[in-house]
């Protein structure tokens, strides 16, 4: 649907055409329209990322064009305040910025490309001013830097800073990549390093200031999702399953072998951990507990043939892809610990509940 409004004007909701017509009747509705209008700039900033929106915001619902012989893939994602982020911890920009890099990372879990996302924000009448202005700056940055342009979504007033995204994305018929795909044999591969993020959220809750740009929060607050190389493995046939890491390595290859109905062994050892967790700031750290069970990293786990690993380079575009195991009969989850000895690996990352 295209951009609405439901700001508690005498109890109902109220379309931007609605709103628009009872604007000079109703003062109640001043700060309203100038939030969507701030909204809508975004809109408008983005469309000519793409042309699969045809209509955006403006009409009471978006028109989204697929490309012949393309699937079309729908995702969505809460982002709560004091769930997910902290009002007083978290700079409104990456507040922005992460709200879509978590969605758009499960379309590159899948092997697609993000065409449009639609915006449902809730926000406190205190947050419509300089703290909405950073957050929209860190969102439109996110939109062009993953060619995603915003097509509509909803706003309404609340205590608790609250928004929801949901992304629209496509991927070639046949070539989507799931979790169910892994077969005992396959290699388990992992993109980038594991448990960065959680070290920075770590370093961001010890902090009673942070200074802006520190790089050693930016995984944390500023996400990279790999979109690139999630394309290139579904267009090039190298890997037979894949999903995002966001809730830990532990608790997410987990469900991939639940799904694919296998089980895998680890090597500790091989797992690209964070490079001198000490730079963090953060004391009595364990760098594997954090790969394992850190959540917020949002890179890629996949699996391939074992006849297909020499497709698979160090490296694409810049970000380091590393084999750290193998997928095996039954469903149970073993490591082989840096000692050497093998044991159960516990799915111990993120849960909401």
């Amino acid at each position: 649907m295209s951009l609405h409004v439901k700001l508690d004007v005498d109890g109902r909701r109220s379309s931007l055409q609605e709103t628009t017509q009872n604007a000079f009747m109703n003062t109640r509705n001043t700060s309203e329209n100038e939030l969507v209008r701030r909204i809508r700039a975004i809109g408008t900033a983005t469309s000519r990322l793409n042309s699969a929106v045809r209509l955006g915001i403006g009409d009471d619902a978006a028109l989204f064009s697929p490309q012949p012989d393309y699937e079309t893939i729908l995702t969505c994602d809460w982002f709560l305040e004091g769930t997910h982020f902290l009002r007083d911890k978290h700079p409104a920009d990456s507040v922005g910025w992460k709200c879509l890099a978590r969605a758009v990372s499960d379309i590159a879990a899948i092997g697609g490309e993000p065409r449009c996302f639609l915006l449902s924000l809730a926000l406190p009448k205190t947050h419509t001013t300089g703290w909405l202005n950073e957050f929209l700056a860190g969102l439109r940055r996110a939109a062009r830097k993953f060619k995603c342009p915003l097509a509509g979504g909803d706003t309404t007033r609340r205590d608790e800073i609250l928004m929801n995204v949901t992304v629209v994305g496509e991927v070639r018929s046949g070539s989507a990549l799931l979790r169910s795909g892994a077969r005992p044999g396959d290699i388990i591969y992992v993109s980038g390093r594991l448990g960065e993020a959680e070290l920075g959220l770590r370093r961001l809750r010890s902090r009673r200031r942070i200074a802006k740009g520190d790089a050693r929060l930016r995984k944390h607050l500023y996400p990279e999702p790999r979109v690139a190389l999630g394309l290139w493995l579904s267009q090039n046939g190298t890997a037979t399953s894949m999903m995002d890491l966001s809730d830990g390595l532990s608790t997410d290859l987990t469900r991939l072998c639940a799904a694919s109905g296998v089980g895998a062994r680890l090597e500790a050892s091989r797992i690209p951990t964070a490079s001198k967790p000490q730079r963090f700031g953060v004391k009595n750290v364990d760098a594997l507990d954090l790969a394992l069970n850190g959540g917020d990293d949002y890179e890629l786990l996949f699996t391939v043939r074992p006849s297909k690993t020499n497709r698979v380079p160090c490296t694409l575009q810049g970000v380091p892809l590393t084999a750290i195991g193998e997928i095996k009969r039954g469903r149970r989850l073993k490591i082989v610990q840096l000692e050497g000895h093998e044991t159960e690996m516990r799915s111990s990352g993120w849960d909401p509940f």
